[in-house]
């Protein structure tokens, strides 16, 4: 018996388009060019907006046990802003410009259309710094210039298409494309400080620059990378934009934060600890501490208390009550919903003033202003200002040892960082402008003997001046 061999009959089925109809593969690339024709009018639209910050400064010398030697030393780099306010007001990275002695803002010139990018260069002043969420804000002399506004960031999603701008290694007017990765990062447990991650690529020298978003507008300011090559790895961090809306307007108006706090320490509820403690309740966030005397033991919260929520949203994560006291101000109220045993409880706290840091001397002064070349320092008067950051001073009027520069430490006679001088000879000294003219009478070869106060201890520094 024979077996008939199966026919197979293969029917390949073409596409029929209807009359009208685009191909499919021609219709993507319209789609494409059309997202690409978006992104080149966003970044007309915004890269004017974006700055290069070229950065002559000085750094300190760090001692062999990684202290503070006192001294400065010469640094150069560059960096990135962004104009948001059409008068001049740049917000950067208090990085980039830290000790800064001299700072060239390169800024895209909209007038001279037939010339491809053409830029003006404009010199800057140091508004403010804000070392603990690393920005800064700086003031150039024009009028007119284009800018860029903030976004609420806490609208941001994971996914978000983003741009960042900026000069990384100083390739000005750079454009890189990503994700919004994470919309809330906390790098360190200790420090109430969040990001917003990105995979759009930074690198040094982005530092400053704005993560934009669809819209044109800032999502937040890049300020650093996780990387272990050193460049970039797809894990970007930018500030978002409602704190750094917040620290621009207040260094802006007052040059430093004032910070607020409610002193308690809140933490997340582990499984572990649930077990332990018998709470029944994960995720969730308990109160560990509750400082005596502070806004919230005033408001009547008490160690253990655990929060449910805060504004009527519930709370889950200990960053939560972190977040809304780093984003608010001194006075505002917040509404908490906590749970204390069995009894849920409601209480208002007001966020009360933290107490202040002592300022930075370093990054108060430079070398045009406050060099006293005679002594080898740069110098402050004891102001009102100083004063209150340096309460224990026995004396409220004198000049304060900011810095020794590197290249005038020969001329020395031996005062440190923090030192102040109270008299030169017989001649009280109040100010910087009294050291100065005390000076300026001394020829050299002459003695001097200085007043001075070292850790709340008086003592003469005794030497000729050269």
């Amino acid at each position: 018996m024979r077996t008939t061999p199966a026919l197979v009959i293969v029917i390949t089925l073409a596409a029929t388009l209807l009359p009208g109809q685009t191909p499919p593969a021609r219709r993507a690339n319209a789609t494409l060019a059309d997202f690409s024709s978006a992104l080149e009018e966003l970044c007309a639209g915004v890269s004017p907006a974006v700055v290069e910050i070229e950065v002559r400064s000085r750094t300190l010398v760090q001692s062999g046990d990684g202290s503070n030697a006192g001294f400065f030393a010469k640094r150069s780099g560059n960096g990135s802003g962004v104009i948001v306010d059409s008068t001049g007001f740049i917000v950067t990275n208090a990085h980039v410009v830290s000790g800064a002695r001299d700072i060239d803002v390169s800024v895209a010139d909209m007038r001279s259309g037939a010339v491809r990018d053409a830029h003006k260069h404009f010199p800057a002043t140091v508004i403010g710094i804000d070392k603990e969420t690393d920005l800064a804000v700086l003031k150039i002399e024009a009028t007119g210039l284009p800018t860029l506004s903030f976004r609420d960031s806490d609208k941001l999603r994971q996914g978000q298409l983003v741009l960042a701008l900026g000069s990384p290694l100083g390739l000005e007017n750079t454009l890189t494309v990503g994700h919004v990765s994470a919309t809330a990062r906390q790098l360190k447990p200790e420090k109430p400080l969040f990001y917003v991650q990105t995979d759009a690529p930074i690198n040094p020298g982005n530092s400053g620059g704005p993560l934009i978003d669809m819209d044109g507008k800032i999502a937040g300011i890049n300020t650093l990378i996780i990387s272990q090559s050193g460049g970039s790895e797809g894990i970007g961090f930018a500030i978002p934009a409602n704190l750094a809306r917040r620290v621009y307007e207040q260094l802006r108006k007052d040059g430093h934060i004032t910070r607020g706090t409610i002193s308690v320490v809140a933490q997340d509820i582990n499984p572990l600890m649930a077990q332990a403690l018998g709470i029944n309740r994960h995720p969730g966030v308990i109160l560990s501490d509750v400082l005596p005397g502070g806004p919230a033991s005033i408001a009547g919260l008490e160690p253990n208390d655990i929060v449910l929520t805060l504004g009527g949203r519930p709370v889950t994560e200990a960053r939560q009550v972190q977040e809304a006291v780093l984003n608010g101000v001194v006075g505002d109220k917040l509404a908490l919903g906590i749970l204390r045993g069995t009894d849920t409880l409601q209480r208002t706290v007001a966020i009360g003033a933290r107490p202040q840091a002592p300022l930075a001397l370093e990054d108060l002064v430079n070398l045009e202003s406050n060099l006293v070349r005679e002594l080898g320092i740069l110098a402050l008067s004891l102001d009102e200002k100083l004063s209150a950051s340096m309460p224990d001073t026995r004396g409220k009027a004198g000049v304060v040892v900011a810095a020794i520069p590197a290249e005038f430490a020969a001329l020395n006679p031996g005062l440190q960082s923090g030192d102040i001088i109270y008299s030169l000879n017989t001649s009280v000294v109040r100010s910087l402008e009294e050291l100065r003219t005390a000076l300026h009478g001394i020829k050299p070869g002459e003695p001097i003997s200085l007043l001075t106060e070292h850790d709340s201890t008086l003592g003469y520094v005794t030497f000729t001046l050269e």
